[in-house]
């Protein structure tokens, strides 16, 4: 679990992420989650966009996505999602 301090680092890291995944109107597909999976274990962390309208469906995605790929929640800005989730060797210098 990730303090407040290493949340705020990650943030200011995911302002120059551009979103590499999309999820779309058909929602979290097997292929979206492996795609995740793929883009996450590559770079620790990654920046999603989403096609919701609903701020509270929103949230719902950004659980189940944390969820089944077991990374954390860093932020959701609008109609986008931070998520992280570290690799062996971690690739992030977390203070």
């Amino acid at each position: 679990m990730l303090n407040s301090k290493q949340v705020a680092h990650l943030k200011s890291l995911s302002h120059s992420l551009n979103p590499v995944v999309q999820v779309g109107h058909k929602g979290l597909t097997d292929s979206v989650i492996n795609e995740i999976q793929i883009s996450i274990k590559a770079h620790e962390l990654i920046k999603i966009k989403l096609q919701e309208k609903d701020k509270n469906k929103r949230k719902l995605l950004l659980d189940e996505i944390c969820k089944k790929i077991n990374g954390q929640a860093i932020n959701m800005i609008g109609m986008q999602i931070v998520v992280f989730k570290p690799s062996e060797p971690s690739k992030i210098d977390l203070p």
